[in-house]
């Protein structure tokens, strides 16, 4: 590459690449980057993103491809010819290719499979028959085992003969006969062991396996709890199957990370990428919990209504509606925010609900009197500044408002840190005590314990 298109960025040198029309200096240009900078070049290029694939090696098209977003792998399907995607989706490791598959409309999909080999297509068929957000999705057939009688020099001349197509080698996997599974060995163990020594003799029979049926967000758990790079994937009957790898994972821990964010802001998982997601679709995700939480609302003007009487003998309290229920819904959105994000994290569990409501009781009392202080010296300093005539009982308005807060924030920090763990109880979705759920429920008993004090504090006054 010349000096000159040395010193200016990647982009920059692209675009002067490009403009050139030469397939074979753009072949070479790209051959020179990063794969990570290829992946950058596709983003910020969209009109050639069809002409960097095709100019890119097979191997690395697969490597730029399984790291692509979604939106962008399946635009650079449609572009591709059949003969360069049938190349691509060959060489994809198969969990990859798996896991883009099962995102695509069934009759995409069986024409994708047409043009696999008929042993990819094979382990491909295999691994798209295991349950969606199963382990089995996530799982790839590629690893090297080894037997219990092998000698460490034979374990070396197998990866040395099958390790070069493996996900990964730092893990060999001892296996009987029958293909179950008996031990899982780093590959440092076989590398200071000297060449005659059995794999028997290195078992320590103390490995981490999941099962294909389990759960993706058990193998989460699993990679957090154990240091390793890979566990392997077993049957009922314990018989190796593949193995999965901590990208994979990290990748199933981001889409539950989103899917957990939209929960929380009150709307269905989308299963689409926002932008592609028709608009009458999106409407139908995000209406059924606008309808709930508007159906839940009407609860509170249900209560108002209730104590409509007071509010026209003190219509100095309606002023304060709005304060007393966003208070009460804040608090509760952050604890069901914490808690939430605490129970995915596994740093607590159902068991510890008590602790969780001991804390929340301190935690929300002393939020609830920070307020209502700030409530009460609100109306103090209005009433002696004349910025508002509170009238002649202002300080009782004060004090009820000093009460209320600390009432309705407490309350709010209760509901909105228990709901999860009951909803977790019941085997729910902590995710779907969502924010605007947990708001609207602490506004319908916001209202009541407002009118409460109110009327406590009022009686014989204005009420």
């Amino acid at each position: 590459m010349s000096l000159e298109l040395e010193d200016i960025s990647i982009q920059q040198q692209f675009e002067k690449v490009i403009a050139t029309g030469d397939k074979l200096q753009l072949q070479e240009f790209l051959d020179e980057q990063n794969i990570t900078d290829v992946v950058e070049l596709v983003y910020e290029n969209e009109d050639h993103e069809g002409n960097i694939m095709n100019c890119l090696s097979t191997h690395r098209a697969a490597s730029v491809f399984k790291i692509l977003e979604l939106t962008y792998q399946k635009r650079i399907i449609k572009e591709l010819s059949p003969h360069k995607t049938a190349e691509l989706l060959n060489e994809l490791p198969p969990d990859d290719r798996t896991a883009f598959l099962s995102e695509l409309p069934s009759n995409v999909v069986r024409e994708l499979v047409k043009t696999l080999d008929p042993e990819e297509r094979k382990v491909t068929l295999s691994l798209l028959g295991y349950p969606e957000n199963s382990v089995g999705r996530l799982m790839t057939p590629d690893y090297v085992y080894v037997y219990e009688n092998d000698s460490v020099n034979d374990v070396l001349d197998t990866i040395r003969r099958f390790a070069k197509n493996s996900e990964t080698i730092d893990v060999i996997y001892v296996i009987n006969e029958k293909g179950e599974l008996l031990d899982d060995i780093r590959i440092r163990d076989f590398i200071l062991a000297s060449p005659d020594k059995k794999v028997s003799e290195l078992m320590d029979e103390r490995y981490i396996s999941l099962y294909a049926e389990d759960d993706q967000e058990v193998a989460n758990e699993a990679f957090k709890m154990n240091n390793r790079v890979a566990l392997p994937v077993v049957s009922q009957s314990n018989k190796l199957l593949g193995i999965v790898t901590i990208d994979d994972v990290l990748w199933v821990t981001n889409e539950e990370f989103s899917e957990d964010i939209q929960k929380i802001g009150g709307t269905e998982v989308l299963d689409q990428p926002y932008l592609e997601m028709p608009i009458f679709k999106l409407v139908k995700k995000r209406a059924s919990w606008l309808i709930i939480l508007f159906l839940s609302e009407m609860l509170t003007a249900t209560a108002m209504q209730y104590f409509s009487k007071e509010i026209e003998a003190a219509a100095v309290l309606a002023l304060f509606i709005p304060l007393i229920m966003s208070s009460g819904g804040n608090s509760g959105s952050q604890a069901s925010t914490l808690i939430i994000q605490a129970m995915a994290l596994g740093e607590l569990t159902i068991t510890d609900w008590w602790r969780v409501m001991r804390r929340e009781i301190i935690s929300g009392l002393l939020l609830g009197l920070t307020l209502g202080s700030i409530g009460f010296l609100r109306i103090f300093l209005w009433q002696h500044m004349h910025i508002y005539d509170y009238g002649i009982y202002w300080k009782s308005v004060a004090t009820v408002i000093f009460f209320s807060l600390t009432g309705i924030v407490l309350w709010g920090s209760l509901m909105g840190s228990m709901l999860p763990i009951i909803l977790k109880k019941l085997k729910l979705d902590p995710a779907t005590s969502s924010a605007p759920f947990v708001a609207t429920l602490v506004d319908v008993t916001g209202i009541i314990i407002y009118f409460s004090v109110a009327y406590i504090f009022l009686k014989g006054y204005l009420l």
